[in-house]
C-alpha cells in the first residue's frame, strides 16, 4: 500500500465515517476486496476501534445474513454508532440481507458505507477528496442548475450539447459522501445528475465508459474516443476508431431503449485525474460531463420507460452555460461554493436499511435480490 492509499483509508475513517472510540465497526468484504478490507482493519486497530470482519460471497450467499447477524453487537451493549463498511469490486450485493440484519438499530445510530470498484485507486485517488469539499463542489453546480431551464455544454474533446431541463418534474441526485439519517453512502462519491428533458448535439467521450455489467474490457477512451450523435434525447449514430469498442457499442445500442439518454451527469471529484482500465464508477466521477444511456435516475412512471442496461460515456472537463448567463461553469476548474448544499436533490441512496420505498439503481449489476444497486 502506497502513502496515498493509506491517506485514503484515514480519510474514509475520519472524514467520511467520522469513527469515534465508542463506535462499533463491521468490515464486510468479498474475496476481490480482501486486501483493501485488511487496510481498513489495520487502521481501525491503530485507532483502538472495536471491529468485526464479515466475509461475503457476491450476489449469491445464502448464509450471509446469518453470519452478519452473529457479528453484530447488541444495540444496548455500546454507546456509539454502528458503522458498516462493505467492499466489493464489481457489485453491491445483499441489500435485503443488510436491511434485515440492521433493522434492530435506530437509524441515527447506524451508518452504512457501500464501496464499489474497490482497488488501490479508490483509496489513492477517489478518497483523497473528502465529503465537505465534494459537497461544496456539488453545490457549485446545483445552485446554478436548479434555477435554469437550458444548458449548453462544450468539452475540449469536441462535445457540443444543447440541453433542456425540467426541474419541476425531474429530480437531481447528488453523491457527495454524505447521507441523510438512515441513509447509505455510496462510494466513490463526487457527482450530480438528473434526467434531461431534451438533449441535442454530439458527445465526444474521451475519458472512459462505465456500464452496469461485469466486463474485462478496457474502459479507457482517451486513445480512441467515442462520438455519439444525439437527436431528441436518443443516440442516432455512434463511431469509434477501435473496432472492439465499436462492436461493444453496437451490442449495447442494439436495444432501442438503451439509445435513450437516461442521465445527464457532472463529475466533481478532483482526486480522479487518470482513467482506469477497470470498468468503474471511479471513472464516472472524473471532473467532466457524461451522458448515461438506457436506465435513468428517476421513477419509471415519470420517464415512461424502464431498462436493465445503463451505459455512461464520460468526457473529460467541459464548460457549461446556464440560460443567458455569459459566464460558464468550468468543470475542470470548478470553484467550490460556500453556500449550503440544497435540500431538494436526492442522495445516491439505493440501500437504506430503513427505506421502504426502495430506489432502483441505474447502473449497478443485478443481484439475486432482484435490485439494481449503486443508484444515481
Amino acid at each position: 500500500m502506497n502513502h496515498e492509499a493509506w491517506q485514503g483509508v484515514q480519510r474514509l475513517l475520519n472524514d467520511y465515517a467520522n469513527v469515534k472510540p465508542d463506535d462499533r465497526v463491521l468490515v464486510v468484504y468479498a474475496d476481490d476486496s480482501a486486501e483493501q478490507a485488511a487496510w481498513i482493519c489495520v487502521a481501525l486497530e491503530c485507532q483502538g476501534i472495536v471491529f468485526q470482519r464479515v466475509w461475503m460471497q457476491p450476489l449469491t450467499d445464502k448464509e450471509f445474513q446469518a453470519r452478519l447477524v452473529s457479528a453484530l453487537p447488541p444495540p444496548d451493549s455500546f454507546n456509539g454508532r454502528l458503522v458498516v463498511f462493505t467492499l466489493e469490486r464489481d457489485t453491491l450485493s445483499h441489500h435485503v440481507a443488510l436491511r434485515r440484519a440492521l433493522a434492530p438499530f435506530e437509524p441515527s445510530r447506524c451508518s452504512v458505507f457501500r464501496m464499489i470498484n474497490v482497488c488501490e485507486a479508490l483509496f489513492s485517488s477517489a478518497l483523497q477528496v473528502g465529503p465537505d469539499e465534494l459537497s461544496a463542489r456539488n453545490t457549485a453546480v446545483l445552485e446554478r442548475a436548479l434555477v435554469s431551464s437550458r444548458l449548453r455544454v462544450e468539452s475540449p474533446g469536441g462535445t457540443r450539447l444543447s440541453i433542456e431541463l425540467d426541474n419541476s418534474l425531474y429530480r437531481w441526485v447528488s453523491n457527495r459522501g454524505r447521507a441523510r439519517p438512515g441513509g447509505t453512502v455510496v462510494l466513490p462519491a463526487g457527482e450530480v445528475a438528473t434526467f434531461p428533458a431534451r438533449v441535442e448535439g454530439v458527445l465526444v467521450a474521451d475519458f472512459a465508459f462505465n456500464v452496469n455489467t461485469i466486463t474485462d474490457r478496457d474502459a479507457r477512451l482517451h486513445a480512441y474516443p467515442v462520438t455519439v450523435e444525439v437527436k431528441e434525447g436518443r443516440a442516432v449514430s455512434w463511431t469509434c476508431a477501435n473496432p472492439d469498442a465499436k462492436e461493444f457499442l453496437d451490442m449495447a445500442f442494439s436495444s432501442p431503449c438503451v439509445r435513450n439518454v437516461g442521465e445527464l451527469g457532472f463529475g466533481t471529484n478532483v482526486g480522479i485525474r487518470t482513467g482506469l482500465k477497470l470498468n468503474s464508477h471511479i471513472n464516472e466521477r472524473c471532473p467532466g460531463v457524461h451522458l448515461g444511456f438506457g436506465q435513468h435516475n428517476q421513477n419509471p412512471e415519470q420517464v415512461g420507460y424502464d431498462c436493465s442496461l445503463h451505459l455512461d460515456l464520460v468526457a473529460r472537463g467541459g464548460l457549461v452555460w446556464f440560460d443567458e448567463d455569459p459566464e460558464p461553469l468550468n468543470l475542470a476548474n470548478l470553484v467550490p461554493s460556500s453556500n449550503p448544499h440544497p435540500d431538494s436533490p436526492r442522495d445516491e441512496d439505493a440501500f437504506s436499511p430503513y427505506d421502504t420505498d426502495e430506489l432502483e439503481d441505474c447502473c449497478g449489476v443485478m443481484t439475486c435480490d432482484g435490485l439494481r444497486l449503486a443508484s444515481h
